[in-house]
């Protein structure tokens, strides 16, 4: 398995930030495929196939740690790639809520 598990949903609180540029303050650090609960259950494959999928967003997935459990919200086709290339780490923003 890729993920530690496929979610449906956000099961955190509400953090406030909606844009890329609201996670620019939050320090990218290596995260393993592993222990990442995903936000969705589908991906687009237009932005997994997309060679500029970066260009107008964040370098960097978005994950939220909650209550011990990192859940992936935004960045899930940057970790089907990096699964596909054998990679079992994914570079992350990741904020810490609750």
């Amino acid at each position: 398995m890729i993920f530690k598990a496929v979610g449906d949903g956000r099961p955190y609180p509400d953090h406030g930030r909606e844009e890329s540029m609201d996670w620019s303050d939050v320090p990218p650090r290596q995260v393993r495929l592993d222990e990442l609960v995903t936000t969705k259950r589908t991906l687009d494959l237009d932005a997994l196939l997309a060679e500029d999928s970066t260009f107008f967003g964040d370098l960097f997935a978005h994950v939220v740690e909650y209550r011990g459990t990192l859940y992936l919200e935004d960045g899930l086709h940057r970790a089907v790639r990096a699964a596909l290339q054998q990679r079992p780490i994914l570079h992350a923003r990741v904020l810490t809520v609750g």
